[in-house]
């Protein structure tokens, strides 16, 4: 199997579909096989990437957190089992341990709507320290009891951050450039604030997301407008970097250089079990989410997604492999563009890709259409991601109202794929109308 040919291929392809505009790196036994990159830095496609572009991680950038906590750990400064409180006794939530903050157990809600809000009554971007403020002033509850259970958490790793800088005496953003980048060789790569501190980071890949069929940067449209409210925020993303310097992070964890053997070890241990079936099992650690696959061996990976963000990183520990994923646009297909990632994986571990599926593909032709307005209504919603608020019929056709986890609202099309069942074009998801309710990711939403 030719793995640069299909994946340089692979990647070509899905640039030109409007899945994928970024850069690609894969390496065995610390030798890199294929490399590249498709696409522009800009909306226009004047600007080329390049393959040293800098990118927005999203939340790839966690691991980077987790890290700079393990070593403040090995200077005594941090305890796995201190608990939030030691380090900000004003701060309501009691019982919370680093370890809980580190594998999203911890029960915090997510801070990015009350801070969206303060940013726009105080005309001001927020910097990170206003996530204690929120913690201490909101009046939030807490989703759930410290380790009752696992949700995936943002708010959490802002709080790594704050500890961080409050325990080394350092500013966040220095401390990871002089503890974790410049050690790890990592020269291209920082935490930035470009919205916040008006900076333009030389070589930018500039984040972008489509608009009735092209793309622009997401700050013009009103739906994605918290990307600069939100711009000052950091330990849950806001590290940028490119694909060499994300190869040389691979191999510096390889040689223990940086973090033991011991570190990463404690890091790589599951605390919680996320997924289970005949292939393996999966559960996340410290900032990665851990795969033990009876096939591959172990498998550390992350994705990262924000408003024209779709980043990745996968290390096959046991093959000595690495993928690196590094994408400045959201997909003008959701479905097509899972299934490149998937391909570009495959590909890696020596397997045949398969062909894209675009919604276009599977949606029925001539649909019937006789239950379609009973579908219509207001639905009880669980808020805290994307979430379909109410379904309309116009001109023949379903609408999904849909609010999003920072309380904006757009309207998505709805496209047939069964009977009662539809897809969206933007996301790999799907609804199936019941009785007075629809499911989606398994939780039924029932019709107020």
């Amino acid at each position: 199997m030719d793995k640069n040919t299909l994946m340089t291929n692979m990647a070509r392809e899905a640039h030109k579909k409007g899945l994928f505009n970024g850069a690609w790196l894969f390496a065995e036994h610390g030798k890199i096989i294929s490399k590249g990159v498709a696409g522009s830095k800009d909306p226009d496609g004047k600007v080329p990437l390049e393959e040293d572009s800098v990118f927005d991680l999203a939340s790839v950038s966690k691991q980077f957190t987790a890290t700079a906590v393990m070593l403040l750990r090995r200077r005594g400064l941090i305890d796995l089992d201190d608990k939030l409180e030691k380090f900000f006794p004003e701060i309501p939530y009691k019982g919370i341990t680093i370890k809980m903050l580190l594998t999203h157990t911890s029960g915090l809600p997510d801070y990015m709507t009350w801070i969206d809000k303060l940013a726009r009554e105080e005309n001001r971007i927020p910097d990170n320290h206003t996530v204690i403020r929120y913690l201490v002033e909101s009046g939030d509850e807490a989703l759930f009891a410290p380790g009752e259970k696992y949700e995936y958490c943002n708010t959490g790793y802002c709080v790594l951050a704050e500890i961080v800088e409050k325990v080394s005496g350092v500013k966040f953003e220095d401390f990871m450039r002089e503890n974790v980048f410049e050690p790890a060789g990592m020269h291209a790569t920082r935490v930035y604030h470009p919205r916040k501190d008006n900076y333009t980071i030389e070589n930018w890949a500039h984040d972008m997301v489509p608009d009735n069929g092209k793309f622009v940067y997401p700050e013009k449209l009103p739906k994605y407008d918290w990307v600069v409210t939100l711009d000052g925020e950091h330990g849950d993303g806001y590290v940028y970097s490119n694909i060499f310097d994300l190869f040389k992070w691979d191999q510096v964890l390889k040689e223990g250089t940086l973090l033991t053997k011991e570190e990463q070890d404690i890091m790589y241990t599951p605390s919680v079990k996320l997924d289970e079936n005949e292939e393996g099992v999966a559960g996340y650690g410290f900032g990665w989410v851990v795969y033990d696959s009876k096939k591959f061996g172990r498998v550390l990976s992350h994705s990262g997604g924000w408003a024209g963000v779709n980043t990745w990183i996968g290390r096959y520990l046991d093959l000595d492999r690495v993928l690196i994923l590094l994408s400045s646009c959201d997909p003008m297909d959701g479905r097509a563009a899972e299934i490149f990632e998937t391909n570009m994986s495959a590909i890696g571990r020596g397997e045949e890709p398969k062909p894209f599926v675009f919604i276009e593909d599977i949606t029925i032709k001539d649909p019937n259409k006789s239950k379609w307005q009973s579908y219509c209504g207001k639905y009880e919603a669980f808020p805290g991601t994307d979430y379909v608020e109410e379904v309309v019929m116009r001109d023949g056709e379903l609408y999904a109202k849909v609010v999003n986890d920072i309380n904006r609202r757009y309207e998505l099309k709805l496209y047939p794929i069964g009977e009662s069942t539809f897809g969206f074009q933007e996301f790999d998801d799907e609804i199936e109308f019941k009785d007075g309710c629809f499911v989606a990711d398994d939780e039924v939403h029932k019709k107020l």
